[in-house]
């Protein structure tokens, strides 16, 4: 097999990567910079290149477009220790296999240039990954793993057209990433629509969604045109999917599955270009057991998932988080920004955060309006805000309490279905729930872990094999 070359003026990253290789027995080939790469390559050909972005005698991005114009199936693996959204966006633009982050786990490193190997090998064997992205701005900041999760999967979307279903509690920045999925996509000069079920009343959604025809009711005194086609060309972010009404939803999946559909009052049927992105705070799984949701829409929605991690998951992102939200909010009222103290920095690293981003935005727009000093201080900060900061969002108390205190509704929505599945004289009623129940739990398990079925057994209390046989037998891809 061809060697791994690796590019990075650090002699010290180079050492540690050699070390590693040659323990797994990899072979390996080093750079300091991007020249003497593009020498070689006139020469001979790597398995794989994993290279830094930024060196002083040249760019690992320039490098990475000169390699994906001459050997476009080479896989390279981008280094970078700025990790944000941009860094993402632009490794991904040039056709990156993949990025690491530093300071990188070596295993962790070793196993992502084993995968570009084998993405080599398939790739000469006559299969090709194409990857595509277009820069514009960092709208979301996040040097958590998580939040590189959520980078890369923005970055692999990017010329896609499927279905996204974005979730994650309220507050985590759902919408932000519809926002980033559509201006990195080919539709990123189209619209860009949001539609909240919760922001319109109940008897305006049907129009406000589809439109309507001038007399279709009363009040109805001109034709409207509804988020669908307004979003022509573009994309449409459905907001909190979950609340949607039953009768909505069947002509919701009317719409997704055959691209059509009638304004109110409408008898011409309606055609519009549009990309479905839809988010919930719900666990939509339970709502289907519970009756609340249908389950066909759940799978026409639930092309490709991106979980957006909760704030208390990602602690290390809540000082940069709030170094900008001090900015941005002493921008907008056109005042001095204020500083953060360090005592201040590690006590709201410390939160819980129940109301994620959006409440951590809200706790720097007060301390902005409210303190006195340009330096604020632990004393600064309001007392009713810290505790509703430091509650659990299941529990609501400042402590995380046992499994018996969380909500109950699962259970009384449980006992209608299975009432009224016995009441229709439904055959086998224990072993649909039961395969309900299982793959909710299941799939819940794969959310929570990012699809690792190790992390999820274990979290779950059963074996290995076991949640493998099960996810064959309830058809669940992980």
């Amino acid at each position: 097999m061809k060697p791994v070359w690796i590019v990075d003026d650090d002699q010290s990253i180079r050492w540690v990567l050699e070390k590693a290789l040659t323990r797994e027995n990899i072979a390996h080939k080093s750079f300091s910079n991007p020249n003497d790469v593009l020498s070689a390559l006139e020469k001979e050909l790597p398995q794989v290149i994993i290279s830094d972005i930024r060196m002083p005698r040249g760019n690992g991005l320039d490098l990475l477009q000169n390699i994906k114009e001459t050997h476009p199936l080479l896989p390279v693996i981008i280094m970078t220790a700025y990790s944000d959204l941009d860094s993402a966006v632009s490794s991904f633009q040039g056709g990156a296999f993949d990025y690491l982050t530093k300071p990188f786990d070596i295993d962790k490193a070793i196993e992502l240039i084993r995968r570009g190997m084998e993405q080599g090998e398939r790739n000469q064997s006559g299969n090709k990954e194409v990857n595509g992205w277009r820069q514009d701005a960092t709208e979301i900041i996040g040097q958590a793993p998580a939040m590189q999760e959520v980078f890369r999967a923005i970055g692999r979307l990017a010329q896609s057209h499927s279905t996204v279903l974005i979730t994650g509690e309220s507050g985590t920045g759902k919408e932000l990433v519809a926002q980033a999925l559509h201006r990195h996509s080919p539709r990123a000069k189209g619209p860009f629509m949001a539609f909240s079920t919760t922001a319109v009343p109940k008897d305006l959604l049907e129009s406000e969604l589809f439109g309507h025809e001038r007399g279709a009711f009363p009040g109805a005194l001109t034709l409207r045109r509804g988020r669908f086609e307004q979003a022509d060309g573009g994309t449409l972010l459905l907001d909190e999917i979950g609340d949607i009404p039953l009768d909505l939803q069947t002509r919701l999946l009317r719409a997704l599955t055959d691209g059509h559909f009638y304004r109110v009052g409408g008898q011409d049927p309606i055609k519009a270009n549009v990309r479905i992105i839809a988010s919930t705070h719900q666990n939509l799984e339970a709502r289907v057991a519970a009756g609340a949701f249908r389950e066909d829409l759940l799978h026409r929605l639930n092309v490709i998932r991106l979980r957006m991690p909760p704030l208390r998951e990602r602690a290390e992102d809540i000082p940069v988080l709030a170094h900008y939200f001090m900015l941005s909010c002493a921008k907008a009222l056109s005042v001095a920004p204020k500083k953060l103290s360090d005592e201040v920095l590690k006590e709201i690293t410390a939160m819980l955060f129940p109301g994620n981003v959006r409440q951590l935005e809200n706790l720097c727009h007060w301390l902005t309006v409210m303190t006195p000093s340009n330096l604020i201080s632990a004393s600064d900060l309001p007392a009713d805000i810290v505790a509703q900061a430091n509650e659990h969002p299941l529990t609501g108390s400042s402590e995380i309490t046992s499994s018996s205190s969380l909500p109950t509704d699962w259970e009384s929505g449980l006992s209608r279905v299975a009432s009224q599945m016995l009441q229709d004289g439904v055959v086998s009623v224990y072993d649909a729930l039961s395969s309900k129940f299982e793959k909710v739990v299941l799939q819940a398990a794969l959310d929570v872990t990012r699809g690792r079925r190790v992390e999820a057994a274990q979290r779950l209390g059963i074996g290995r094999n076991t949640i493998t046989r099960k996810l064959q037998e309830l058809g669940i891809n992980d």
